[in-house]
């Protein structure tokens, strides 16, 4: 059979006419030449334009995003397409906006180095919450201020030679605050948002301690200069050591009023962890502000999100307040602008969300966080997640009684992703939904990216696995999280989302109810001072001011609303 539908088959050239005719060849030949020469050339642009237009059909549909190279195991092997592909996606507008978050990121990166960093809005709905232009301003300033200060500058080496010095004389021209890495990513994540916004405050240059790993899970946020502190670094050696007894930590200076106000030490130690102390918590109090931005180098050590008691120290107020006019934006603002993931974890976002997440007609997150010791997964966990699912009317009750699903045209599809370190609970939910109907005929997917077993804070591996999960977490519509979880608090602040939050189980029992919406996107900060620095006495710093309550999951806490 012939392929091509444009070839026409040869025929004989016909000498007569009608009945017995004749007809002159020399002046039938010119006729016949022409029109063959014109049906030529038609045939041949005709050709060329199909061909032409099934290679643009051809370029659209297998276009492909550049991706990494190095890819991490435990994730689908999935192509990322081009947003007009999936209706889910939202695409970048002509003018750029978008692509920078309101104005919240800078231009002039190279795209390639960083995928994520203008490839997010490609993935995630756009945000109601914008920017205010003070915070976009000050970001554009610090900028240029880490420019001029940041590793390997003049102003850095001057101010590098201070740390051999007991004291100092006058105030140079640049200041920093080092964030040393500590605890679990969610932990570091949060603190380190922390740890920056005080830099925005004090007009410092944040410095961040790489670890082992933070350099592999995010891109550099600041054009220009590195954010990671140069590994010479004279005291890197010494942060696994650094403690509340350390001879320079702020709290220990204050315990033994050891603290001259007419001296300048080179640095400090400021000790902000979990378990810190009365003194260490000075740090909060004006007047110890006073003295404490007067020192050239700060290090922290921190596994909180202590932002919501900077906004009760009176000097910071009126800057918070610019900067934050929508006071539960902060970590989605910041979260935004600092966390990029690099390209290897990126590619394993990508490819996931557009093999399993992407044609869903709505996305469901669910974070399972337990805090009991043992294997899981608990019968009282499943039972609690069902509970707040179905009530809340974010997943359908099954029906048991019938032998097939109800007949639907056009079911809605929604796509159910799990994270937890154990199986069990996405394999529940999985056949739950696989061996009976929904009551309401929607068709219900389970994915569940990885399954570690245990937390390993150290590893590369496990770490770019959790990142790729948080993000791919506040890429969903509607979202489930356990509390107490800085796994979770991180994940619903780069959606900006609200989330529904697991109550902690008491006796391995579900509570009632087991769920409940929380009051903002805002992370909880899990060890507040309660002090009053005026009064010099204890005081419920969450009844203080209206926009800083105790958190939903932790009646001590302290969060933004």
């Amino acid at each position: 059979m012939d392929q091509n539908p444009y070839r026409r088959r040869s025929s004989p050239i016909r000498t007569t006419t009608g009945g017995s005719k004749s007809v002159n060849l020399s002046e039938l030949l010119p006729v016949k030449l022409l029109s063959f020469g014109t049906m030529k050339l038609t045939r041949t642009f005709t050709t060329c334009l199909i061909l032409f237009s099934v290679l643009v059909a051809f370029s659209m549909i297998f276009h492909q995003h550049p991706s990494d190279s190095n890819r991490i195991m435990g994730f689908a092997e999935a192509r990322v397409l081009d947003a007009g592909v999936f209706p889910n996606v939202t695409n970048i507008d002509s003018n750029g906006s978008d692509k920078l978050l309101g104005g919240l990121l800078a231009s002039g990166f190279n795209e390639e180095s960083c995928l994520s960093r203008y490839q997010s809005v490609l993935y995630r709905k756009p945000s109601p919450y914008k920017p205010s232009p003070y915070l976009v301003s000050k970001l554009r300033n610090y900028e240029m201020l880490h420019k001029r200060c940041g590793p390997g500058t003049e102003s850095y080496k001057k101010a590098l030679k201070q740390l051999d010095q007991e004291h100092i004389d006058g105030n140079g021209e640049c200041k920093y605050v080092v964030w040393v890495s500590f605890s679990g990513l969610g932990n570091r994540i949060l603190s380190l948002a922390s740890v920056f916004l005080y830099a925005l405050l004090t007009n410092r240059v944040l410095l961040v301690d790489r670890g082992k790993d933070m350099d592999d899970l995010f891109c550099e946020p600041f054009p220009g200069m590195s954010w990671l502190l140069p590994l010479d670094f004279p005291m890197t050696d010494q942060f696994d050591g650094l403690n509340q007894k350390s001879s320079r930590c702020y709290g220990d200076i204050v315990k033994n009023e050891a603290m001259d106000t007419e001296k300048t030490f080179s640095y400090l130690y400021l000790h902000l962890v979990h378990d810190y102390g009365d003194h260490d918590k000075m740090f909060f109090c004006e007047g110890d502000q006073n003295l404490i931005g007067k020192v050239p180098w700060l290090i922290v050590k921190t596994d909180n999100y202590f932002v919501p008691s900077l906004w009760l120290i009176p000097g910071f107020e009126d800057e918070l307040n610019k900067l934050f006019p929508q006071k539960a934006t902060v970590f989605h603002h910041l979260g935004r602008y600092l966390f990029h993931p690099t390209n290897q974890v990126w590619g394993l976002v990508t490819r996931y969300y557009e093999a399993y997440l992407s044609h869903a007609d709505e996305k469901i997150g669910i974070q399972v966080r337990v805090f009991d010791v043992g294997a899981g997964p608990f019968q009282h966990v499943m039972d609690q997640i069902s509970s707040c699912t179905q009530k809340e009317k974010l997943l359908p009750e099954v029906d048991t009684l019938v032998e097939r699903s109800r007949q639907v045209k056009t079911p809605k599809h929604k796509a159910v992703l799990v994270t937890s370190l154990s199986s069990g609970y996405s394999e529940n939910l999985k056949s739950m939904y696989w061996e009976y109907p929904t009551s309401t005929g929607e068709i219900i997917g389970v994915h569940q990216p990885s399954q570690e077993g245990y937390q390993q804070t150290e590893k590369k591996m496990h770490n770019g696995k959790a990142l790729a999960e948080i993000y791919l977490l506040s890429l969903t519509d509607n979202l489930v999280t356990s509390a107490w979880s800085t796994f979770g608090y991180v994940a619903q602040g780069l959606g900006g989302l609200k989330p529904w939050i697991l109550y902690k189980p008491e006796n391995r029992t579900a509570p009632d109810p087991a769920c409940g919406r929380a009051m903002s996107m805002e992370p909880c900060f899990h060890a507040p001072p309660f002090y009053d620095c005026k009064a010099k006495t204890g005081i419920d710093t969450g009844k203080l001011v209206p926009h800083v309550r105790h958190c939903e999951d932790m009646s001590w806490g302290l969060k933004l609303v």
